[in-house]
């Protein structure tokens, strides 16, 4: 496994729409792999292969119950709202509240090639939902609400 260098905002490739996977081989496990380990280096809890310069619809996330990973995802079902305070790995030191689905069901691919579904609530569906985004090219920072984006750059005093 290695660590991937992490893409930042300004980066064109963040704004691309990744493309489905349609096979699963070694060099596909071997990002997943990464991914997990570049996620957990850096202290996120999501990480979309995009991310990392691949743009290929995968993600790994890991929000207290062990890594998973998940190929083609999308979402079927959402209901509800909730508002949740979002940072993200390509977004260093900003932070924001952005409106998601309190509850997704999730369709996706496993590392077996079985197509399986997700259901998921409160921060796990803001995780996915988040991630899936930049799937489609989308950051948090374009859903951020009027008012709520805090950079820590612009806050920091000279002393």
């Amino acid at each position: 496994m290695a660590i991937r260098k992490l893409r930042i905002e300004g980066d064109e490739i963040l704004r691309k729409k990744s493309r489905k996977i349609e096979k699963i081989d070694d060099r596909l496990i071997t990002l997943l792999d990464d991914m997990v380990e570049t996620m957990y280096e850096n202290d996120g809890i999501g990480l979309a292969a995009v991310q990392v310069g691949v743009l290929k619809r995968a993600i790994v996330m890991d929000i207290g119950e062990g890594p998973v990973k998940i190929l083609n995802p999308k979402i079927i079902e959402n209901s509800g709202e909730q508002v949740f305070t979002e940072g993200c790995l390509s977004v260093p030191e900003v932070n924001g509240d952005v409106l998601r689905p309190e509850k997704v069901t999730l369709e996706y691919m496993t590392v077996d090639g079985k197509t399986e579904t997700m259901e998921a609530e409160g921060l796990k569906a803001v995780c996915l939902c988040h991630e899936i985004d930049h799937l489609n090219g989308v950051l948090f920072i374009d859903k951020i609400i009027k008012g709520t984006k805090t950079d820590s750059k612009e806050t920091e005093t000279d002393e």
